[in-house]
């Protein structure tokens, strides 16, 4: 049983934190939970915020830090796993404890990026430019959706007007299934959703009109000209097949954006192709993140059912074993992993 630890002291005016319970990966696959020092308030940075840990989300950029890959965060050279406390998960939802940000007072509840992916913890620091105010009534389930909705929506908003345009999205997991809904939103004339895993029960509930329950290098393969997207999303990441594969099938003067998790410093791709089709090809990350989270809420308000299909599952943060065995094993009925701290 986990005992009650991380308890505020107060010595002449100066908060004082003691022990804070968190996960560990001591090696692959492989977390322990543990007592630790908590992060010192009298220590944050300017624009730094402490917050209180409420829930976090498991995103796919955490799975392969949870098999051993060695982070580029910090100096990761444990021998045989990060030893890092909190570590991995950066998306979260918790209480503002200390501020070094007026915008972001102490007691504000607030979700976003935890900024060192340490968020498996009691408390977690994060900067408040990572971080945006909610109500202390919403849900964390629902609130947590924001992150990765953040994420989609700005993607999508760069790849420019969608009207009339056929939208393809390589893998339907938990970000895939986000950017089919999103880029129907957005006026795509149409969303093919590529995964092989069957989607079947959640295709019409995130806008995807037409299912391929297949390979993409299948896809790729036998498409046939006049079905060529001319944008397409890839949202699997961590293999450097399906890029092939997305330039594979699309449209001549077409677009690839890579928004799945590139995990080696090169990536070998069909440039030849590429050339003579005249393609496009974009990736990248959130920069500024907190008015992302704010759009992403104004879409979320739009959409408010949007994350009772999302969310598939929720373990308590001590089960965080069994949490981040089920997110590496795609299966059919299961898209968004939450962990949530027990009171």
């Amino acid at each position: 049983m986990v005992k009650p630890i991380g308890t505020a002291l107060v010595d002449n005016n100066r908060m004082e934190f003691c022990d804070m319970w968190a996960q560990q990966l001591v090696r692959p696959g492989v977390f322990e939970l543990i007592d630790t020092s908590a992060p010192d308030p009298e220590a944050l940075l300017p624009g730094d915020a402490l917050l209180k840990v409420h829930a976090g989300a498991i995103c796919g950029s955490d799975l392969p830090y949870f098999a051993g890959r060695r982070s580029p965060l910090f100096d990761d050279d444990i021998a045989l796993a990060a030893n890092v406390p909190g570590f991995p998960l950066h998306e979260v939802v918790g209480e503002v404890i200390a501020s070094a940000d007026p915008r972001l007072p102490v007691g504000a509840r607030a979700v976003g990026w935890a900024t060192r992916t340490t968020a498996m913890a009691e408390y977690t620091v994060s900067k408040a430019d990572n971080l945006w105010a909610i109500p202390d009534d919403r849900p964390a389930s629902e609130a947590l959706t924001l992150q990765p909705l953040a994420c989609v929506t700005e993607t999508v908003r760069g790849l420019g007007d969608l009207s009339g345009k056929r939208v393809a999205v390589l893998g339907l997991g938990p970000f895939g299934v986000l950017f089919s809904h999103v880029a129907k939103s957005f006026g795509a004339h149409s969303v093919v959703g590529v995964d092989r895993i069957d989607r079947s029960d959640v295709a019409h509930h995130f806008q995807i009109d037409e299912l391929v329950h297949s390979s993409s290098d299948r896809w790729s393969q036998t498409i046939r000209d006049e079905q060529r997207p001319d944008i397409i999303i890839e949202a699997v990441g961590h293999q450097t097949a399906t890029l092939g594969d997305a330039i594979e099938a699309l449209a001549v003067g077409g677009r690839v954006f890579y928004f799945g998790v590139p995990d080696e410093p090169m990536y070998p791709f069909p440039m030849q192709k590429l050339f003579r089709k005249k393609l496009t090809m974009a990736g990248g990350v959130i920069g500024d993140r907190r008015n992302a989270l704010q759009r992403a809420d104004d879409y979320l308000k739009l959409y408010p059912e949007l994350h009772k299909t999302y969310v598939t599952h929720t373990f308590p943060m001590r089960s965080a074993q069994a949490a981040f065995e089920t997110a590496s094993t795609p299966a059919k009925g299961r898209l968004k992993v939450q962990l949530t701290v027990e009171d």
